[in-house]
């Protein structure tokens, strides 16, 4: 369960990083809304994973997801460029991510 929560909590750090560019700087109401909504959701999924999992893998997974999300998210939407070691990369981070999982 708590590898689900985990991963979970890794989507909505992409969602509030995401909604808090979106903000601009907390002066639009629904993205700081949705910001503090899924902060909040986030952090709270990540201290209950951290419960059965060790710290360090719990923070990289979390972090890893989050990060590569809300860059796969900005290409799609071309808010940011794309390019094949940028997308090689990203695979990089997933699959230390999965690595991270079957050590545990």
């Amino acid at each position: 369960m708590s590898w689900i929560v985990l991963v979970f909590s890794g989507v909505l750090e992409a969602v509030w990083a995401t909604a808090l560019g979106k903000s601009e700087q907390f002066t639009r109401l629904w993205p700081s809304v949705t910001f503090a909504i899924a902060l909040l959701a986030s952090m709270a999924g990540l201290a209950y994973a951290m419960r059965t999992l060790p710290v360090g893998t719990s923070y990289a997974v979390w972090v890893g997801i989050g990060a590569v999300l809300t860059v796969v998210y900005a290409m799609v939407t071309g808010a940011e460029s794309s390019s094949l070691p940028k997308i090689l990369l990203l695979l990089g981070i997933v699959g230390c991510v999965i690595g991270l999982k079957l050590l545990h």
